[in-house]
């Protein structure tokens, strides 16, 4: 018994508990990493023994009492030098030291370095609990789901080791296979079954073991008899009917399984002596007949069942029936047929009224009763399960159900559903032997009979060999989407019931069987199954009572000899596997980390070896496992303690090479919470000692002068170290003074703290296991001036900012773009830009060179900026109304050449005058109310950008002093216009800007910018493969820095302003996407990230870039990408059809009207919503980022005028022909369903009246197999309008199939069929659409004799 917080047991001699001091224990299992955070506590009389405080404990944490010790702890990590609490001393807790009142904390260790054992699994008992426990899921209550839901949260492998106390032996669910492990338990029960089973004999040379399903089925019945494990896998069963981990996860009926078992067991018995088992053990013969009601004359047909399937509730009726034999005898009760559905009697010639029913024949040895739980509610158009409650005797007399007079009055009142319906259920099945002449079969009882009085006779004397006894229940809990299923069966070898519950076996009474009849108690009326129980009894199999036939099971000197071969063999395996988990649970395995000597790459692999191997064994072990034969002696190699996460190395192991690995690492445990370290060393070099304790610190040495930070040096230091201690220690390792030393301490992501306090102990500064410092010891005077002003303060902020990117420049060499744009008409003096560019593009390790070619664009930028400036336009939104001039900055760039000035002045009037189209276009794009949004070409967006006073920057390859801008050449002016003030930004859109008006100091510069400028590139050449003419740059970049200012230090190397290229980011998968919020640092940026800049012009404020699709409705890839455009709010659709010609012209050869395309939405694949010219975006349509369209070419004029109307299109199928044709619109003017049944029947010319539509499924265009399409879809639903269930058509775009109701579907054979099939697979798998749809569709229940599931086509 566990004693309860709430009720502890209290010893005998104490009388009364209340007056008891209490102790408070506090244990905390330190065995395993996964339970060292949680804490057990337990709060006991202070006369509890110690015995009874380790009983206690082991019931709390569930571990085998005496496999693990209690020791003294107090809150902290166990230390080395405790000893455990004697668990079998005689002592009190409070003689023991324990203290009432107070928390006593207490550690959980292992037991001579081996873990503790888990406490086996309680097996079944009769008592009332366990009773109660039976009846449904075990493990746990309250799932929905199949089997994985019902697998203890708790179970693992040593689980499955003890066998259970009833002898028996359960089966471990695979995920979802409950119902497999129901019917093979109850086959393994079933004496008949399991002798013919052993006495078939596998022939290895003419099958593969693994795929023959007897043969694993008689390896799995022998483990069920010898195993000593609890529970033993079904895999290779399940392997051989081919089935893969999927199957695992498929829910399948019982019924069904047993059906197609049997079947694929015929199969593999044919020409054996077990060919005909199944149907002597499962079954009978029945007759189905129709008797005419005025000449008597009877038609009847024999067919056969394996199970006879039972009706819960008639249907229409609101009460169930009541038992198995009220069930029976309606399944037996014979219809009339009577009125239109009557008989054409051969002898009268003519349709008469008729009886027609059912008659049992032959009853099996084996009789298998279905309840038909499973049923169809046609008000909700939903599967449901029946509750009902419905007995079944223990013994059933069948003798009843033989002998029906033909004679009776038929009453049709009761009648039930059991004719058509149990006529097709009883021989669907029907076995492909001819029975006709099988009257020498004496397997069960056979009454055919000429003669009534014979047959009544017979049916006399034989009444008493028709007694069943029932030895199987396989239990449903759930609904009718999902449940578990377990059986309930009787042993023949004692009669006693069991619950196989998968690996749970547990004896059960007469009363759990009982509670599997259904129902609840008290009537609830028609819902009263909606109350009733889930769980109930699904199917039932009893047993012929008959002494001469009723066999035994096979004892172990019975078996045949190919069957005690086979014991011994799985024996012998089970044995070696027995062994090889001894050996597991004595193997220590830990994570083991090595740096290799020659190739400096830390290496990780997983070091396995025997708890009693010792240390120096270990290093041999862990020495060939990372490979170093060739790269250092064994004598240079040692394993150390290391904790891989903080990078620290917690001890060495001197002196005990001798020591057991088991002792060394604390036992063998399933995870260890710290790991092991291959140190290596040089020959010349010693190992260094590391004491328990010491924390290790990476020492990076700062030199102010030429502003590095070094690699860093390991130094080992103790936390209780002082300050100006740990400086003598690092002046030793670094051979730096100690007295002018400055040490910063990184405690976490850029948190630099400077550790001025000689007498403070490293633990008190926040030092923890592994540490990282830096140190500048120069006698500068940087060491006298503010830490947070100083010098190394401003460098170690810089070194923890700064990432590395590569950038990815336009194939054209850099202002390539820019001189074609601006300097392509003139034949002025441009030679020199010529020139600098080509230096930029040729020179790499030039930097003089680079710094005059910047400095030449940087001006002719400038002074090409000045000059638009001064042309005073006024419609652009983004051209700043102050002072045109450029801030003064402290460079030498900016001192303008007057003469270069005037040069660019002349060449840029020289431009206007001879290109007066590019004038046109400016003064368009300046008047215009929604600015220039073409981007037809480079040259029209550089002429025509409103980002003419964009900022300019010069970019110095050369190292920068620091990251504060003060001797920086990298300096950035910005600008920023007032037109903006008070205009709501929007998430999606594009701006202008980094940042408000406010960011801004007097001088414009952004005072967030000008502290993180630090920019420094050099060229880099990528890897192979990235293209020919592609260059890339190295850039180091400070990542506070705005994208705005990137951009702007980029601008030289582009050679255009930063308005007129993008940046685009690279991720891992190669996809790319645009940055394009201007005022958002790199922050999440990396080292090593990609960006590809690409040539453009960037978004303005409340501009979308917008991908443009057309939409080709009846190609076999409907959606073609064509071009970026740009779109802005407050533009109308017209008007972005209007920039969308020219650029369809230019750039996809489309040479279209207005009037002649039309725009429409996109998700996905699918086309929405005709946007009609009116429409405003952001106002009618919404608009974001990266947003995508489609453009739809029209034949004739747009018929969509308003909202109002209705667009969709329409398919037409002709089954007589089995083609579908081409896509059709058809624009209604509202959501009747009879506008749309008339324009479908004006469109293709059927008559109104046969016109039939469905509503097509899934994403455009909605394929479907034409073999499907007939029957499949929803046909001709019965709604009166369009946007109700189950069409819900509310937007455009819908597909609509429809076809002639009077038109017969076309006869295919076989062939035709197969050749169609294959023809529509492989059409349906290039369009990426699935062959069949359904939102949920069941996967068909299949066993595979050859074990190629997909070597049939037309499997699903």
């Amino acid at each position: 018994m566990v004693p309860s917080e709430e009720n502890q047991l209290v010893p005998k001699e104490v009388e009364s508990a209340a007056e008891e001091p209490r102790v408070l224990c506090i244990i905390q299992d330190t065995t395993n990493s996964k339970t060292v955070n949680e804490r057990v506590t337990l709060n006991l009389p202070a006369s509890t023994p110690l015995k009874r405080l380790f009983e206690d404990v082991a019931s709390k944490v569930g571990y085998v009492n005496g496999t693990f010790d209690l020791m003294w702890g107090n809150g902290d990590n166990v230390t080395d030098t405790q000893t455990p609490i004697d668990q079998n001393s005689d002592k009190t807790i409070l003689d023991a030291g324990f203290e009432p009142g107070k928390k006593n904390f207490l550690h959980l260790t292992d037991r001579d370095g081996e873990q503790p054992h888990t406490m086996p699994e309680e097996s079944g008992t009769t008592d009332d609990s366990a009773q109660d426990r039976f009846i449904g899921p075990l493990p746990r209550e309250g799932s929905v789901g199949c089997t994985n839901d019902y697998v203890s949260q708790s179970y693992s492998y040593s689980s499955v080791l003890s066998k259970s106390e009833t002898g028996y032996v359960g089966l471990v669910n695979q995920a979802m296979t409950c119902y497999l492990n129901s019917l093979l338990q109850t086959l393994f029960m079933t004496p008949e079954f399991r002798n013919a089973l052993y006495k078939w004999e596998f022939e290895e040379s003419e099958e593969d073991p693994v795929t023959s399903i007897p043969y694993q089925l008689q390896r799995l019945f022998v483990l069920l008899q010898t195993s000593k494990k609890r529970a033993i896998e079904t895999t290779d069963v399940t392997r051989s009917f081919g089935w893969d981990s999927s199957e695992a996860w498929q829910q399948h009926d019982v019924q069904e399984l047993c059906r197609v078992m049997f079947d694929a067991l015929e199969q593999k018995w044919k020409q054996t002596e077990q060919a005909d088992l199944i149907n002597q053990l499962y079954q009978g013969k029945l007759k189905d007949y129709v008797r005419c009601l005025e000449c008597g004359y009877e038609g009847w047909r024999i067919d056969t069942y394996l199970d006879i399937p039972l009706v819960i509730r008639p249907y229409g009726s609101n009460q169930a029936f009541a038992s198995v034999e009220e069930a029976l005898h309606a399944f037996i009760q014979p219809e009339i047929l009577d009125g239109p559905n009557q008989y054409f009697c051969e002898r009268c010639k003519k349709k008469c009224d008729a009886r027609k029913g059912l008659r049992f024949l032959h009853f099996p040895y084996l009789l298998t009763l279905q309840l038909k739980r499973f049923d169809f509610d046609y008000t909700t158009m939903h599967r449901i399960k029946l509750n009902d409650r419905m007995t079944f005797p223990e013994e059933l007399d069948m003798s009843v159900f033989i002998d029906v007079e033909d004679e009776k009055s038929p009453q049709t009142e009761s009648c039930t559903d059991s004719g058509a319906e149990n006529e097709g259920s009883c021989h669907s099945d029907q076995m492909s032997n001819d029975f006709s002449n099988d009257d020498g079969v004496d397997e069960g009882i056979c009454l055919e009979s000429n003669s009534a009085a014979e047959r009544l006779s017979k049916a006399g004397s034989e009444k008493s060999s028709l007694l069943y006894e029932l030895f199987s229940v396989m239990v449903h809990s759930g609904s009718a989407a999902g449940g578990h299923y377990y059986a309930c069966i009787k042993s023949f070898s004692d009669d006693q019931w069991y619950s196989f519950n998968d690996q749970h076996v547990s004896k059960i009474t007469q009363e759990d069987i009982k509670k599997t009849y259904g129902g609840s108690s008290g009537s609830r009326g028609y819902y009263s199954s909606a109350f009733a129980s889930s769980t109930n009894a699904y199917m039932l199999i009893y047993r012929l009572k008959d002494p001469t036939r009723n066999a035994k099971f096979l004892e172990a000197h019975e078996y045949p000899e190919h069957i005690k071969q086979l014991v011994q063999k799985e024996r012998e395996l089970e044995e070696q596997e027995k062994r090889q988990r001894e050996i597991e649970r004595n193997t220590c395995k830990i994570k083991l980390f090595c740096m290799h000597p020659t190739k400096q790459i830390m290496m990780e692999n997983k070091l396995e070896v025997h708890k009693d191997r010792t240390l120096k064994e270990a290093v041999e072990i862990a020495y060939k496992l990372m490979d170093l034969e060739e790269a250092v002696p064994l004598d240079c190699c040692r394993l150390v303690k290391y904790d891989e996460f903080h990078d620290y190395l917690e001890r060495s192991y001197e002196g005990e090479e001798d020591t057991p690995m088991g002792l060394l690492l604390g036992g063998v445990k399933s995870t260890y919470m710290f790991d092991l370290l291959l140190e290596t060393r040089r020959p010349d070099q010693i190992f260094q000692c590391y004491k328990p304790g010491e924390v290790m610190v990476k020492v990076h040495v700062v030199d102010l002068k030429t502003e590095s930070v070094a690699p860093p040096i390991s130094v080992r230091a103790y936390l209780n170290q002082t300050v100006s201690e740990f400086k003598q220690l690092i002046s030793k390792a670094t051979y730096l003074p100690a007295e002018t030393m400055r040490v910063v301490l990184e405690r976490c992501y850029n948190d630099l703290r400077l550790l001025n306090v000689s007498s403070k102990t490293l633990k008190a500064e926040g030092f923890f296991r592994s540490n990282k410092v830096f140190i500048e010891s120069s006698e500068s005077l940087d060491r006298h001036v503010a830490y947070t002003d100083s010098h190394l303060w401003k460098l170690l902020d810089r070194h923890a900012n700064t990432i590395r990117l590569y950038v990815s420049l336009p194939e054209q060499s850099p202002g390539s773009q820019f001189r074609r744009a601006v300097y392509q008409k003139s034949s002025g003096d441009s030679g020199n830009l010529d020139e600098a560019c080509e230096r930029v593009k040729g020179s790499v390790g030039n930097m003089k060179s680079v710094e005059a070619i910047l400095e030449e664009s940087t001006e002719k930028l400038k002074s090409l900026s000045l000059q638009q400036q001064q042309e005073g336009d006024n419609g652009d939104s983004s051209k700043s109304t102050e002072a045109s001039d450029f801030e003064n900055i402290e460079s030498p760039l900016n001192e303008v050449d007057s003469s270069a000035s005037a040069e660019n002045r002349e060449l840029e009037n020289q431009i206007q005058i001879s290109d007066p189209e590019n004038l046109q276009s400016e003064e368009r794009s300046d008047s215009d109310v929604n600015n220039d949004r073409s981007t037809s070409s480079v040259d029209s967006d550089i002429l025509s950008s409103s980002h003419s006073s964009d900022t300019l920057c010069n970019v110095d390859n050369a190292p920068l002093p620091l990251a504060n801008g003060l001797d920086s050449h990298s300096i950035t002016s910005s600008r920023r216009s007032k037109a903006n003030q008070g205009k709501k930004e929007t998430w999606d859109t594009a701006e202008e800007d980094s940042g408000t008006d406010s960011e801004y100091d007097e001088s414009g510069k952004s005072r967030g910018e000008a502290q993180y400028m630090y920019f420094k590139s050099e060229p880099y050449t990528a890897d192979e493969g990235s293209g020919e003419g592609q260059k890339w740059l190295m850039v180091h970049v400070d990542k506070r820095i705005t994208l705005s200012a990137f951009k702007q230090h980029l601008e030289p190397f582009v050679g255009v302003p930063s308005s007129h290229f993008k940046v685009f980011r690279v991720y891992a998968s190669n996809q790319e996407f645009e940055s394009v919020r201007l005022n958002e640092t790199l922050s999440s940026f990396s080292d090593d990230n990609k960006i590809t800049i690409r040539l453009g012009r960037a978004l303005k404020k409340g501009e979308y870039r917008v991908k443009v699709y057309q939409l080709l409705v009846n190609e076999p890839e409907p959606c073609k990408f064509l071009l970026d455009a740009v779109f802005a709010k407050g533009m109308t659709v017209r008007q972005s059809k209007e920039e969308l010609l020219p650029q369809l012209r230019e750039q996809c050869g489309l040479d279209l009207t207005i009037d002649r395309f039309r725009l429409r939405k996109k998700t996905w694949k699918n086309p929405g919503t005709v946007f009609l010219d009116y429409h405003i975006y952001e106002e009618d349509i919404n608009i974001s980022s990266n947003w995508e369209v489609f453009l739809e070419i029209l034949d004739g004029v747009e018929k969509m005028k308003s909202m109002s109307q209705l667009a969709v299109l329409s398919r037409r199928w002709r089954p007589s022909e089995m083609k579908l044709d081409s896509f059709q619109e058809v624009v209604l003017e509202s959501s009747s369903v009879e506008e749309l049944r008339e324009k479908l029947s004006e469109i293709s010319g059927i008559p109104l009246e046969n016109i039939e539509f469905a509503k097509g499924r899934g994403t455009f265009p909605c394929d479907i197999s034409i073999l499907e399409i007939h029957q499949d879809l929803d046909w001709n639903p019965k709604v009166s309008t369009l946007n109700v269930w189950p069409l819900y058509i509310c937007d455009d775009g819908a597909v609509i199939f429809y076809r002639d109701r009077t038109e017969e579907l076309m006869e295919l054979t076989d062939e035709q069929r197969n050749e169609l099939m294959k023809k529509e697979s492989s059409r349906l798998q290039k369009t990426g659409h699935r062959v069949t749809y359904s939102p949920r569709k069941e996967k068909a229940l299949k066993i595979y004799l050859d074990g190629a599931p997909n070597k049939d086509l037309t499997q699903d």
